[in-house]
């Protein structure tokens, strides 16, 4: 396990001061803009989505690179797609917006209340869910459902939480269920190295580095769900140490 330094500590209190400071004046373009989202492009908010980009990029621009390898998979853009990752630290949604294409995620309710950031989430269309209500659960699948049938790409870590080890633990098959219903193709991607920099449960460190996201090859919705999502375990798996 390599130790942490308080310099490890400081860098991650000056993340955390940083993209707070970002993220004001762009919570306000958001609040401005918001009234005409919502009667142009009320499920897909891409005008809120970049702002969304903008504001993570600045953010790890300014405390890691990273590395964005298979980018000629990415779908065409406006086509809706179920993207799924491993998810092992703080900084994961971070570095997915380096994808630059808008997707909607799903995030604990609660973290819709944090000042700023969740809100700013909120006003983006994010998606809420309570983790331990089964309604919810249920509620949750659904809607995303229903964002892909309005042409709005989501985002699922099929683990259902972060892992603590940095080994990737089983996908549950609730988003390939939904791609198989909304018949959308399913783009798995690795993440490597978030894990090392922020570990989970350690979100007061940040560590010097980069991070890799390895985009694969989508797989196709005609497959059963059971297919996909063991699939996507295993092309996802096969890079996670590179």
């Amino acid at each position: 396990m390599t130790e942490e330094s308080p310099l490890d500590t400081a860098r991650a209190i000056l993340f955390y001061i940083t993209t707070t400071l970002l993220a004001i004046p762009l919570f306000v373009s958001m609040l401005i803009m918001h009234p005409f989202v919502l009667m142009l492009d009320k499920y897909k908010r891409w005008a809120q989505h970049f702002v969304n980009n903008v504001w993570a990029n600045l953010t790890t621009s300014l405390f890691f690179r990273i590395q964005v390898i298979g980018r000629e998979n990415l779908p065409p853009k406006g086509q809706p797609v179920v993207y799924v990752a491993n998810h092992q630290s703080y900084l994961d949604i971070y570095t997915l917006f380096a994808l630059w294409r808008p997707f909607k995620f799903i995030s604990k309710t609660s973290n819709f209340l944090i000042p700023i950031v969740g809100w700013s989430m909120y006003l983006t269309g994010h998606i809420g869910l309570k983790r331990m209500d089964r309604r919810s659960q249920l509620d949750c699948l659904k809607t995303c459902g229903e964002m892909l049938q309005r042409g709005a790409s989501v985002l699922f870590f099929p683990e259902g939480t972060r892992s603590d080890t940095g080994e990737m633990g089983d996908f549950r098959k609730g988003a390939f269920s939904v791609a198989k219903k909304a018949k959308v193709p399913v783009v798995p991607i690795t993440l490597v190295g978030t894990g090392r920099l922020m570990p989970n449960g350690k979100e007061g460190v940040l560590r010097k580095g980069s991070v890799k996201m390895i985009v694969h090859p989508s797989i196709d919705p005609n497959k059963d769900a059971d297919e996909m999502c063991k699939e996507a375990q295993e092309v996802i798996i096969s890079s996670l140490h590179q």
